[in-house]
C-alpha cells in the first residue's frame, strides 16, 4: 500500500489516497475529482483545466503519466 496526495497527482489539495498499484491510485484520484467538480471547487476546476491543456499534446501527456507512475512506484510500501 502506497500513499500519494492530490498535488502529487496534479490536483489542488493535500487530500491523501492509498492503493497498491498505480491503476488503483488514479482511480481514487479520478473519482476525488469528480467529486470536487460536483461541488464547483475552483481550485480543483483549475487543476483539471490544466490537465485537459496537457491532455491535448498526446506525448506530453505520456510523460506526465509516466513520471507519476514512476514517482508511485519509488514510494515507499505504508
Amino acid at each position: 500500500m502506497k500513499t500519494m496526495s492530490c498535488k502529487q497527482l496534479g490536483g489542488a489539495c493535500d487530500e491523501t489516497f492509498q492503493a497498491d498499484t498505480f491503476e488503483d491510485m488514479a482511480e481514487l484520484s479520478k473519482q476525488h475529482g469528480t467529486d470536487m467538480y460536483q461541488k464547483s471547487d475552483a481550485a480543483h476546476l483549475q487543476a483539471m483545466a490544466d490537465m485537459q491543456s496537457l491532455m491535448k499534446d498526446p506525448t506530453a501527456m505520456q510523460n506526465w503519466f509516466a513520471s507519476k507512475k514512476k514517482e508511485f512506484d519509488e514510494l515507499p510500501s505504508n
